[in-house]
């Protein structure tokens, strides 16, 4: 199954914190996706998060996510930031491919997001993440920003364009879609031959 996520997604951090364990328990593969949502809200013609722009909703979410948080003991820290911009983070996770760094550069990335509330979108906390992983972190930072690697984010976002995504995390098992944290364990279920509706 493949899982669409941006690291400015607060949802998404739920869900990347949690998916290899329960990926693995399921005997299902994943393939992690990494693109930026805020392209698809601009095609929706917003120039926000949903979150931000209905106080209401963003109201509840927070408060949920701490919620979430707790359920699944995860620390939990309302960034004073949100959404932030995670161009150059997902630029790297993407510049990596299925290198065996992607996963734990994602997972420390969005906790300093949203346990830790750092700014993401710097280039020093990009290269902190990737010397603490023991990468040679200027390196994979010229690369991530090279001239060669640059269009693979455009790309990136065109193909979750193509396939109907809307919003993060989205799961696709098969071509079916499963969005949002509270649907992860519904997509492993169906990963494993066990959709309800087929």
């Amino acid at each position: 199954m493949d899982l669409w996520f941006d690291l400015a997604s607060n949802y998404s951090y739920l869900t990347l914190m949690r998916i290899d364990a329960l990926a693995e328990r399921a005997g299902v593969s994943v393939r992690w996706e990494p693109f930026l949502l805020g392209p698809m809200f601009e095609a929706f013609g917003w120039k926000s998060s949903p979150f931000v722009l209905q106080k209401e909703k963003g109201a509840y979410v927070w408060r949920d996510m701490e919620r979430q948080a707790v359920k699944f003991g995860l620390p939990w820290k309302k960034p004073a930031r949100f959404p932030q911009n995670t161009v150059l983070p997902i630029r790297v996770a993407l510049s990596g491919h299925d290198a065996p760094w992607v996963r734990p550069f994602c997972r420390a990335l969005s906790r300093a997001n949203f346990a830790e509330d750092r700014d993401i979108s710097s280039v020093e906390t990009v290269r902190e993440v990737l010397a603490s992983l023991g990468l040679a972190a200027d390196e994979v930072l010229a690369r991530a920003q090279s001239a060669e690697e640059r269009p693979r984010l455009r790309a990136q976002v065109q193909r979750a364009q193509a396939l109907g995504i809307f919003g993060a995390p989205t799961v696709l098992v098969d071509g079916e879609m499963y969005w949002g944290n509270d649907r992860l364990e519904d997509a492993l279920e169906a990963a494993r031959g066990q959709d309800p509706l087929r």
